[in-house]
């Protein structure tokens, strides 16, 4: 695996690729990867072309008081793991290279509307940090296509429209979220829950279950299920943030009888926020069930 480290580098590398008819496929990451960022390096490999990784903690997405500094940052494990599938090429850039000039004044992407709601109102300016570094990286590595993990839903929704309003030419693909044994959806974070939260940890998928059943029903009383899931969240020890149901395509509040949902939640345990989803099909009266990735 090639490991590359500045951008004339990484650019005269894809350039080489390209000259020979290779397809660009990426994998952005902040690095402590577990099996869910591996299972999007796995799912380029079913693609012709060469698998670009990058690694970097992004400075803009964080907010004031979050876990910048604590982040975890194992790029020597991460290297290994990459190798170990074969990935063609790291790129680990250094901040100055993201960000030459300093966050200060910089140029930044911003997704009106989608990027102010649930996460968003949480999170304020998240997801213009995260538009704004992807859409760099975009320009950097230049690839056909990019695989993005479905757990952060709302983030793949924020590059979809980035990439679509923009007319980049990137193919964006959705992967299905890899789960523990529990339910419990993977992430970076979740190392930070101690041994009684990371058995509480399921719950919230075991929410966002129950929630699809209801809807199954033909329960269209959306928010009155996404109330009492709150506060069943709250009863069990969770801080919850938000529960909402929303049309799966775009993230608006569905209309009665939607057939294409999202169910969406973040909630605070301990000092670990975690976020999950769960995508709806209601094929018809008393029918829901998991939705393929799209």
């Amino acid at each position: 695996m090639i490991c590359i480290e500045r951008l004339e580098d990484l650019r005269r590398q894809v350039a080489d690729w390209r000259r020979t008819g290779e397809r660009i496929l990426f994998v952005p990451t902040m690095g402590n990867l577990h099996e869910g960022h591996l299972k999007l390096v796995r799912e380029a490999k079913g693609y012709r072309g060469r698998r670009v990784v990058s690694i970097f903690v992004n400075p803009m997405q964080f907010g004031a008081g979050e876990d910048l500094a604590s982040y975890p940052r194992t790029l020597t494990a991460d290297r290994a793991l990459l190798e170990g599938l074969g990935n063609d090429l790291l790129f680990i850039p250094a901040e100055e290279t993201i960000y030459p000039g300093g966050q200060a004044g910089h140029t930044e992407v911003r997704v009106p509307d989608l990027s102010e709601d649930l996460c968003g109102t949480y999170r304020p300016g998240h997801f213009t940090g995260v538009a704004t570094v992807v859409c760099k990286l975009f320009n950097m590595v230049r690839p056909d296509v990019a695989f993005f993990g479905e757990k952060d839903f709302q983030q793949l929704m924020v590059i979809r429209r980035m990439v679509a309003d923009l007319a980049m030419p990137v193919e964006i693909i959705g992967v299905a979220t890899e789960r523990e044994p529990s339910g419990l959806a993977m992430s970076s974070r979740n190392q930070y829950m101690n041994e009684a939260e990371r058995r509480l940890a399921p719950r919230l998928y075991q929410e966002l279950q129950a929630l699809a059943e209801a809807l199954g029903r033909g329960d269209d009383d959306y928010p009155a299920l996404e109330l009492m899931a709150k506060l069943r969240l709250d009863e069990a020890g969770f801080r919850p943030d938000y529960v909402s149901i929303r049309r799966a395509e775009d993230l608006c509040l569905p209309v009665r009888g939607e057939p294409h949902l999202v169910v969406l939640a973040a909630a605070r345990l301990g000092k670990t926020r975690l976020i999950d989803n769960l995508r709806v099909e209601r094929g018809g009266p008393g029918i829901a069930t998991p939705a393929a990735t799209f």
